[in-house]
């Protein structure tokens, strides 16, 4: 598979992705939480098609992967609601943070990021008995790259603090 074909599959995705939630922001009916419910379950789906089109399994590791994958981004997606949960209660205290919940709020992220990786980690020797090492290596990379896109996604709608409490900056 291409390079471009990846990055304009990503691209894809990220415009399924972000459509929900910029198509709702006008609409005060819809709460944020039902926003980013709509955008993680978009993000779910089409992650897994993603990954179907730049893998190109054959029919034998297709029956033996799918049913592993689903269970690996079952995991992942438990660590992802954490996290998910963490951004919202950042939002909902940025601006009068006081130095302890930020404290609590990095040391949460951090134990997120380390369970994150200790999922895609034991599930490596798995993916390694039903794949080929290229294979393994290439699906890693394709969920490292999908990763990448939506953290940089993210990253630029949550404002940081600033040093002085009450003017976060962005």
């Amino acid at each position: 598979m291409s390079r471009s074909r990846l990055l304009l599959a990503t691209a894809f995705v990220l415009g399924l992705v972000a459509s929900p939630v910029r198509a709702a922001e006008p609409a005060a009916s819809v709460s944020k939480d039902t926003e980013l419910d709509i955008l993680l379950d978009t993000l779910r789906a089409n992650r897994k098609a993603l990954i179907a089109v730049n893998l190109q399994l054959s029919d034998d590791e297709a029956a033996k992967f799918w049913p592993l994958y689903d269970r690996y981004q079952k995991e992942l997606s438990a660590v992802a609601d954490r996290v998910v949960a963490l951004v919202q209660d950042y939002e909902a205290h940025f601006r009068d943070m006081a130095d302890e919940k930020a404290l609590q709020l990095t040391e949460a992220y951090l134990g997120t990021e380390a369970d994150r990786l200790k999922v895609r980690t034991s599930y490596l020797p798995e993916f390694a008995k039903i794949l080929p090492g290229r294979t393994v290596a290439r699906f890693y990379q394709i969920e490292n790259k999908i990763d990448a896109v939506i953290r940089y996604d993210l990253a630029s709608t949550i404002p940081v603090i600033d040093e002085e409490r009450g003017t976060p900056t962005k």
